[in-house]
């Protein structure tokens, strides 16, 4: 097989980059995966290279071949000027994070983002002495009013955690960029391949490839891609806190990427399958998906988007928590489960009201997040179809 040469690389649509890229047999001997390479000791040739670390590799915690195979193609399909990886999702949360703010700085969350991010912001944030505002994720433009003069960051995350609302990416980039504020975004739900965070004015697009780039639940993985003009700053953060991923995770997040838009696709279309399924049921009170042309952040989806994945919420009509513990206990294809974007389907109740506080939560009803994976559809709404027959019989 002839190398590939950058023309031919540049050329090619995005399918077969996902293939092709971060893989090299002939510095594999021949094989097609590059192996997880595992070490801390790297030796140097001679004293003039140790003393002065004049080679690519110097030691376990700042990269391998297989580290760079997976930022150099994630970097690729990102837009971006670079990758950083991190042990979990939420560390790759903390390292832009902490790339972007220093002590007496103020950051802008919006009040969707995922729970965990806060709990980071209203504790080790607070004792480094960065204050927290909450925005109401729909504010667009209107960010301009709680701009300060020392707000150096923006944390977006569209579709919102758990409740899914789009915002207006590019809006609150050109206000955060007109005061000098990095824009960071949660891009998990869509990757890049359904969001391209870059194009649309993100400086730091935050990964969680635990989902969707895994596929099969069985790793952790953050990734933070980052443009130009962030991405030195970023490298150098996550090169002094030294938390690189396992080798093998990062073996299995390289191979995850070679299926990942099939996969994502069959996503999306099962995903949108059950969601259209579930707007007929006599029990939900509305879906909350916004791919659908009914969502109200559906015309941004359609602007921005180019595609959804199988990750959403529905809220029910009123009934009892024993009700909702009948539809959920006696799943059979449904997990109860957190993390999501594996090929088994999965689903957790949820209430946002303790942790909002820019916005009020007030769905009408309890709110069910599913993740759906890669079992038959027929079968799926099967198992939710006897779980609502005992959802009313407990109501």
């Amino acid at each position: 097989m002839t190398k590939l040469t950058d023309e031919t690389r540049a050329s090619l649509r995005r399918r077969s980059r996902l293939v092709h890229l971060g893989r090299d047999s002939e510095q594999s001997q021949g094989f097609i995966n590059v192996p997880p390479f595992r070490g801390s000791t790297v030796l140097y040739p001679d004293v003039a290279t140790l003393t002065s670390r004049a080679q690519r590799y110097t030691y376990g915690t700042h990269g391998t071949p297989t580290t760079d195979a997976l930022c150099a193609a994630w970097t690729d399909i990102s837009g971006a000027a670079g990758t950083v990886l991190a042990p979990t999702g939420l560390a790759a949360i903390v390292v832009a994070l902490m790339t972007a703010l220093g002590a007496g700085d103020h950051v802008l969350v919006t009040d969707s983002a995922y729970a965990p991010a806060r709990a980071f912001a209203n504790g080790t944030l607070k004792r480094m002495g960065i204050e927290t505002t909450y925005y109401d994720p729909c504010i667009g433009h209107g960010i301009k009013a709680l701009m300060r003069p020392n707000t150096r960051a923006v944390l977006t995350e569209s579709p919102g955690s758990q409740s899914f609302e789009i915002q207006d990416v590019p809006a609150i980039a050109e206000v955060a960029h007109a005061r000098g504020a990095c824009v960071l975004m949660d891009n998990t739900w869509a990757t890049p391949l359904f969001f391209a965070p870059h194009a649309h004015g993100v400086d730091m697009a935050i990964e969680a490839g635990t989902k969707y780039l895994s596929g099969h639940s069985d790793l952790l993985i953050g990734l933070v891609s980052a443009n130009e003009a962030w991405f030195r700053r970023l490298h150098r953060t996550v090169d002094q806190m030294a938390i690189p991923p396992g080798p093998e995770d990062v073996f299995l997040a390289l191979r995850g990427l070679r299926t990942m838009e099939l996969r994502l696709r069959e996503a999306e279309r099962q995903g949108l399958a059950l969601a259209r399924w579930l707007q007929g049921r006599p029990e939900v009170f509305r879906v909350i998906h916004p791919a659908l042309p009914d969502d109200p952040g559906h015309e941004l989806w359609k602007r921005d988007f180019s595609g959804s994945s199988g990750l959403f919420s529905i809220v029910l009509k009123p009934v009892s928590e024993a009700a909702v513990a009948a539809l959920l206990d006696g799943l059979e294809l449904f997990g109860l489960g957190y993390s999501w974007g594996g090929y088994e389907s999965l689903a957790v109740p949820f209430d946002c009201t303790t942790y909002r506080t820019a916005t009020q939560w007030a769905p009408g009803g309890p709110a069910i997040r599913f993740s759906v994976g890669l079992e038959d559809i027929e079968d799926l709404k099967a198992d939710l179809d006897r779980g609502f027959a005992r959802l009313r019989a407990t109501s």
